[in-house]
């Protein structure tokens, strides 16, 4: 129970006296437990990984009601709850916390409210403006489509206009629609089974959960997705107590990964490294892997970094 709800939580490892490290799906509505069942298994051996359904996602579909109770406070709230709860069952210090899109904008706003649980962030697929984003986004798949003459797309995107829209189907429709950022060659370890529709098709759901969770990516999203409008981290969160660590893939929309490295540029921390990586996208833990555990283990290493250090592209890299 998180928040009054049940909620799904898939705990792995191979010793249960490693760190723990939680994971935030993106979405609002998406569940990693297939993802990371599939591309999460190089993590196992340095880590107790804990990927969380949100309530209203996965095996927490069924949770969603009452609508009016599942609020961004409250997605927060049950974050922290579920990691006193990891902290308390593995009798650790605190937490690695990981998020993937809008679970990086879920995991920030928890370490701002309660840094004395976690011991790192790590940002992968980071958000920082869900509505500036979706909006750059927007333009530069218009331009893209009026460059290249794809007249039936130009179309599309002009009828559907610019966002916020009203519902998932159509914001996946016009985010996903330049293949700009979709078509590169995906890194060591990369399992196809970790993406979406796939991933829902996993031992750990039933078949009631597989329908239920792709009903989450919709029905969750649409409901929480415009609660994030006034969210900006660059005014919101100007500061963290903890290391943070972002990932930013080199095939990521720039409507993005521009966004995540001017808040990163200004934000205090003790440790903020940025990291882009030549084989990922918006995924750089499910695009490569292997690269991604040897970071983690190189975080959550004695040293403060380890592995991490030597891993900054060009121009970027560790500052306090």
């Amino acid at each position: 129970p998180i928040g009054g709800h049940d909620q799904g939580l898939m705990i792995r490892g191979v010793d249960r006296t490693a760190p723990v490290l939680l994971f935030l799906e993106g979405g609002p509505g998406g569940t990693a437990v297939g993802a990371m069942r599939y591309g999460g298994q190089a993590l196992e051996e340095s880590f107790v990984v804990a990927t969380w359904d949100q309530r209203g996602t996965g095996r927490s579909a069924d949770q969603r009601e009452p609508e009016e109770t599942l609020t961004l406070a409250q997605l927060v709230s049950d974050t922290v709850e579920v990691t006193e709860y990891l902290v308390d069952r593995f009798d650790t210090e605190g937490v690695y916390l990981v998020g993937s899109s809008w679970g990086s904008t879920l995991g920030v706003l928890a370490v701002q409210q309660r840094p004395d649980l976690y011991l790192a962030y790590v940002g992968v697929g980071q958000m920082v403006d869900q509505f500036e984003t979706d909006t750059l986004m927007y333009q530069d798949t218009l331009a893209y489509a009026q460059r290249v003459g794809a007249t039936d797309l130009v179309a599309d995107l002009l009828a559907v206009g610019p966002p916020p829209y009203a519902d998932a189907l159509t914001s996946a429709k016009v985010l996903t629609a330049n293949p700009e950022w979709q078509t590169y060659a995906v890194g060591e370890g990369h399992d196809s089974r970790s993406a979406y529709p796939v991933s829902l098709f996993v031992a750990e759901f039933s078949l009631t959960e597989q329908v239920r969770s792709a009903a989450g990516l919709v029905d969750t999203f649409d409901w929480v997705y415009p609660q994030l409008e006034d969210v900006d981290l660059r005014l919101q969160v100007p500061e963290l107590e903890v290391p943070v660590h972002l990932v930013i893939g080199e095939h990521e929309a720039p409507g993005r990964a521009d966004l995540a490295r001017a808040w990163a540029a200004e934000l205090r921390a003790p440790e903020v490294e940025v990291q882009t990586w030549d084989r990922s996208g918006h995924t750089p833990h499910l695009d490569e892997p292997a690269r991604f555990a040897e970071l983690m283990a190189g975080v959550a290493a004695p040293t403060g970094g380890g592995a991490a250090r030597s891993r900054s592209g060009p121009g970027e890299g560790r500052r306090g």
